[in-house]
């Protein structure tokens, strides 16, 4: 199933060729990745990742660390955004304690405990992680993926909870497109000046001591400047995309995981669809480097919690539908070649 074969199927049906616009694109993207002129987009699943990381000690966030762990109550509560926007959007939420700081909730329903240590270590003083706890932290990810293709589900997105994880993934987006640290490093969650300059210099001096050793030993690199929640992202973006699922990309952070899994497992990005460009400067450079558009522009969201990745849904439905259950110019009697 290629674009051209998608966009004559839709030119035939009962509407001015590309009048749809960019809902067009989507349902072309979608077809594209399904390899079918009946796509699905349910059932499907958000799955969250939270962890805490070392680096809040070095003053990088404007939100303690115990933050992440208050989150995490609340989510599972149904009180957030991203259960509200699950709820609204019929999209089945899970959120995966893969390394909060302190004891974990009970396993229940929608929430699991996979702790593989309490946070990452200071990325400012030494590896985050080793690379035997990054790949523990991915396998938590493929896991979660292997449950969704066993479930029947169709479309996936993940999402994550983590204080200080925008540090993280600056690094992660320096080092892996090449960009400048300066020019990918943002506000987060609502830093100041002041944090800005901090976390600034944190992520340039991480990512020159870093970017020397990419080539030759890259799951050692990433390892060392990421954070749990985001390895166990790209897991279940390996996972999702080699089982056939549709991926729905969400913002800055989740992009960083899919520069993680595109980097250690090409072409795991080509199953994958871009929800929204962030208000993080990092993630557009993140976005071109995967060739992904983001299908939601000037939204100015940088919550996280897989929000852009829901918000999306219902417009994911409406792109299906266009492709299955408009009619035809023949069908409606409707002629293109004149009297």
């Amino acid at each position: 199933m290629t674009p051209h074969l998608v966009l004559e199927h839709l030119d035939s049906l009962v509407k001015p060729p590309g009048s749809l616009g960019r809902l067009e694109d989507l349902a072309v993207r979608l077809c594209v990745i399904q390899q079918t002129l009946a796509p699905r987009t349910t059932p499907r699943r958000v799955v969250l990742f939270a962890a805490d990381h070392g680096v809040v000690a070095e003053g990088v966030t404007a939100w303690p660390a115990e933050i992440t762990r208050l989150m995490v109550a609340a989510i599972v509560s149904g009180g957030a955004a991203s259960s509200v926007l699950a709820a609204s959007t019929g999209t089945d939420l899970r959120l995966i304690d893969v390394g909060v700081a302190g004891p974990g909730l009970p396993d229940g329903p929608a929430h699991l405990c996979r702790k593989v240590r309490f946070g990452s270590r200071n990325l400012a003083q030494e590896p985050a992680l080793t690379v035997e706890e990054f790949r523990e932290a991915v396998a938590v990810g493929e896991e979660q993926a292997a449950d969704a293709v066993a479930g029947g589900v169709a479309l996936v997105a993940a999402g994550e909870m983590g204080i200080g994880n925008s540090t993280p993934a600056s690094c992660l987006t320096a080092l892996l497109t090449g960009s400048p640290a300066e020019a990918v490093v943002g506000p987060g969650a609502g830093a100041g000046e002041e944090v800005l300059v901090r976390k600034r210099r944190v992520v340039a001096a991480k990512v020159a001591s870093e970017s020397h050793y990419l080539a030759d030993e890259p799951e050692t690199t990433i390892a060392s400047v990421c954070g749990l929640e985001i390895a166990a992202m790209a897991g279940f973006y390996r996972r999702a995309s080699a089982s056939g699922l549709t991926v729905v990309l969400d913002g800055f952070i989740a992009t960083a995981a899919a520069l993680v899994a595109e980097r250690l497992w090409p072409g795991t990005a080509r199953s994958m669809i871009a929800a929204h460009l962030s208000a993080e400067p990092g993630h557009a450079a993140a976005l071109a480097h995967l060739g992904l558009k983001p299908a939601l522009d000037n939204w100015g969201m940088r919550l996280g919690e897989g929000t852009g990745a829901l918000l999306l849904m219902p417009i994911l439905d409406a792109a299906a539908a266009i492709v299955t259950r408009m009619a035809t110019l023949d069908r409606a009697g409707i002629r293109t070649d004149g009297p």
